[in-house]
């Protein structure tokens, strides 16, 4: 009895608290410090056994990085990513025998999903993220991070019975704490959920996003410190000429930021070969990086350690441009050949090179222009991090929470601004959707779009169709349908296939009386080659209308089948399409 009142009692406790969420927006913001402080507990977990991992596996000190490391022994360099790599080919083997469906990232759950990521496939691709990022692949955690943290928001989300609008908006806490606590910048991680994950920026979002950044930036902090925070010593101030250099940088590092992305499909088209096993292919690329690595550690991993260190050295001209080169091969070769990560953290490595590289030219006779190396290498990390991962608020406060210069930080926003519009007019893609948009997806952000694929011609559809032949003469038509019974009929023949469609008022033209005995309808119809395909979206029956000049359609079969299953009119279509948008609009602007 005791344990029937208990569970009533929990059951009553969980309902109140899902009226209350849905209900008031004030109460999502306990629900995302909640949020924040898991993405912050895992972020610290996950940044421990990586590290752990490299420790055991190339033996270098606890307290360093291994991509600072000055050399690792090339057995280690060779074996470790090439054993990582056979594990996760194993793993995919796994999946494809099995018959699983790939794992959904943040991005592509919020913007056709509704938020509604699989906590079991988030588990599996921060697990294969350690993996890869453990055995010293190119690739980041920032990505295991995200999804980690977002899988967790979406499960708690979905248990609470959130409205749409308010699970993408955990989720993007989610993935804004799991950033913020990677970075040690609340600000920061704030952005990048904003803009990459939500999609938008809104009053509505601010606080939930805001108090999952600092909740999970102070709980990573207080268990051990951000795994990729960065210090900045003080830069001197940016002059008029310095802002027109950091411009031309900016569009160098767009352009490379395309060529990278472009690159991508190639290296893909390399271990995609039939000859080659699918279950060999990451290993075949973990032996690949292990050759790099021997070249120098400085592709290994995310490059964290890397970059520190490089930051405030003085380096040759020749040995940054190899490593920027041997880097950028190691990352598309990660990504490329299976193992899991992300390009964050890597793009910000080597856009700082890009910068430092960028200052040393300047700096010759031939050129003679003094730039700041540490303002071009900053410009150059947020610009390439803004060109491959996107967000270009998102980079500029990360530079704004790392030196805590405003004079700085314009200079790099200048930088970002002028980088995001040229990558987004010449290519539109930002690395995460370009992968998207290889697997046959057209989202180009996070926006959501989910709720327009999901508004089909077969859901607007009306199936009591008005059918007759072909053959029928006016006035047969005219006794059987009625004016004002329908908008239209439809001709189909005796195989019912499709011949084509009669308006009602066309029908019932007084210039016809006199004839009507003699005329075959199918002298009256239109539309012969104009149909609806029940799979077809309202924006794509929107055009078809417009294209057509029509009222109605009719809907036949897909598969290029004739028959008719039912008909379509314009204006019931883009009143469902106002009332959607309408819906998505005030989820985006809040209540109003």
């Amino acid at each position: 009895m005791g344990r029937f009142i208990s569970h009533v009692g929990a059951s009553g406790v969980t309902t109140t608290l899902r009226a209350l969420l849905r209900g008031n927006e004030f109460f999502l913001i306990p629900l995302a410090l909640l949020v924040g402080v898991i993405a912050g507990a895992v972020v610290t977990l996950m940044s421990e056994i990586a590290q752990i991992a490299h420790v055991l596996i190339y033996g270098i000190p606890i307290d360093v990085h291994l991509s600072a490391h000055e050399r690792v022994t090339p057995w280690a360099a060779l074996l470790a990513p090439t054993c990582g790599g056979l594990l996760l080919g194993v793993m995919e083997w796994s999946r494809r025998r099995w018959k699983i469906s790939s794992a959904v990232d943040p991005i592509e759950a919020n913007a056709l999903r509704g938020g509604r990521l699989s906590i079991r496939d988030s588990v599996v691709v921060s697990g294969q993220t350690l993996i890869s990022n453990g055995c010293g692949a190119s690739v980041g955690l920032e990505a295991g991070y995200t999804q980690i943290g977002a899988g967790a928001a979406s499960l708690l989300g979905r248990f609470l019975n959130l409205r749409r609008n308010d699970l993408r908006l955990i989720v993007g806490c989610g993935a804004a704490g799991a950033i913020a606590a990677a970075f040690g910048a609340p600000i920061t991680g704030a952005f990048y959920a904003c803009e990459l994950i939500v999609g938008v920026y809104s009053v509505s979002s601010a606080a939930p996003i805001l108090a999952a950044s600092l909740s999970a930036s102070l709980i990573a902090r207080w268990l051990g410190g951000a795994p990729y925070s960065l210090d900045v010593p003080q830069v001197g101030m940016v002059t008029g000429e310095q802002y027109l250099a950091l411009i031309v940088l900016a569009l160098i590092v767009a352009a490379i930021g395309i060529v990278v992305m472009r690159s991508s499909v190639l290296f893909e088209r390399v271990f995609h070969r039939p000859w080659l096993p699918f279950w060999l292919r990451t290993a075949v690329g973990g032996l690949c990086i292990g050759g790099l690595a021997i070249i120098t550690p400085q592709v290994l991993a995310a490059g964290h350690g890397a970059m520190v260190l490089d930051l405030h050295r003085d380096m040759a001209m020749g040995l940054i441009a190899m490593i920027i080169g041997l880097k950028l091969c190691a990352c598309l070769i990660s990504l490329a050949s299976g193992f899991r990560g992300g390009l964050f953290f890597a793009s910000l490595f080597v856009g700082s090179l890009i910068g430092k590289l960028y200052a040393m030219v300047l700096q010759l006779p031939i050129f003679d222009v003094a730039l700041d190396p540490l303002a071009s290498s900053l410009a150059g990390m947020a610009a390439l991090g803004v060109a491959i991962v996107g967000g270009p608020l998102t980079m500029s406060f990360l530079v704004l929470e790392m030196t805590r210069s405003i004079d700085v930080t314009a200079a790099v926003l200048a930088a970002c601004i002028v980088t995001s519009v040229c990558v987004r007019a010449l290519f539109g893609h930002s690395f995460s959707t370009w992968r998207l948009h290889l697997r046959g997806e057209t989202i180009r952000s996070a926006n959501d779009v989910g709720w327009l694929r999901n508004l089909t011609v077969e859901r607007m559809m009306r199936t009591d169709v008005a059918t007759t032949s072909p053959t029928a003469t006016i006035a047969e038509c005219r006794s059987e349908f009625v004016l004002g019974s329908r908008q239209a009929i439809i001709l189909v023949n005796d195989a019912k296939d499709y011949c084509g469609l009669v308006t009602l008022p066309e029908l019932y033209s007084g210039e016809l009386d006199s004839i009507a005995d003699d005329i075959q309808v199918v002298e009256l119809a239109r539309h012969f080659d104009d149909v609806l395909l029940p799979a077809m979206n309202v924006k794509t029956a929107m055009k078809i209308f417009d294209t057509a000049e029509a009222e109605v359609l009719a809907v036949v079969e897909a598969g290029g089948s004739r028959k008719v299953i039912g008909f379509l009119t314009e204006s019931f279509a883009r009143r469902r399409y106002v009332e959607e948008l309408d819906q998505a609009t005030r989820g985006i602007l809040g209540p109003i």
